[in-house]
């Protein structure tokens, strides 16, 4: 009886220590973490599917649609990046240069990737009939070959398509607008705040696409920040 006693004393003595070596030895948090809740959390914003976005147009006939290029349908940073290394690394300059506009204009977008949520939303408005535009901030440029990468990318019959618009982007000039009124455009797609802003002046339905978070053009817009419909799962 004594042996047992001193034997269980024994092992309750290993079993605190062996416990309490466990607890020393756990690691201090390196950083806050998360949990599912946080995981979970959604921007209150007014998020919407291609789906939807084609089911709120049923009872609509064909109609002129609108969309930017860059962060908008095709992810194009490999070609601003490296007009940036090559005309100014540590400025923005390149972008007010004719050189980097000609390269950009004429071959470069196909380093670009084109995006998912645009195939979609163009199939979509192609499916409808309806007449599509694209209008970009670049600078216009004696030639391009951007409208063509972007017909052959997205599969794109002649009779919806429309040559690139070259609004160019001067400061404090909102450029869009004018095209956006002169080819009558009921909806248009875009990332920036601009975009969103130059469809509402021009009267058309305005919804953001995702910008891309590893995308060259920052800082990220704030989605959803001017009220406007947002597509789900357009960042690539």
């Amino acid at each position: 009886m004594r042996k047992f006693t001193r034997a269980l004393g024994a092992a309750c003595l290993w079993i605190a220590f062996g416990s309490a070596a466990v607890y020393a030895s756990a690691p201090s948090p390196v950083t806050e973490g998360t949990n599912v809740a946080k995981l979970a959390e959604q921007a209150p914003i007014h998020w919407v599917s291609v789906g939807q976005i084609e089911r709120s147009l049923l009872e609509r006939p064909p109609m002129a649609v609108g969309f930017d290029i860059d962060d908008t349908v095709l992810f194009s940073s490999p070609g601003f990046w490296r007009g940036k290394k090559t005309w100014s690394p540590d400025s923005e300059a390149y972008l007010q240069n004719p050189a980097f506009w000609e390269k950009m204009n004429n071959g470069w977008d196909e380093f670009s990737i084109p995006k998912e949520a645009a195939r979609q939303l163009i199939a979509m408005h192609v499916k409808r009939g309806d007449s599509i535009f694209f209008i970009t901030g670049r600078s216009q440029t004696k030639t391009e070959t951007v409208s063509k990468t972007l017909q052959d990318d997205f599969l794109i019959p002649a009779a919806n398509m429309n040559p690139v618009i070259f609004a160019g982007d001067q400061t404090g000039q909102n450029n869009k607008t004018q095209w956006l009124k002169a080819k009558q455009i009921r909806i248009f797609y875009g990332d920036s705040d601009s975009d969103i802003t130059a469809a509402r002046d021009s009267e058309a339905r305005p919804i953001r696409v995702l910008r891309a978070s590893n995308s060259t053009y920052r800082p990220l817009p704030q989605a959803g920040a001017l009220g406007e419909e947002v597509i789900v799962d357009s960042e690539y």
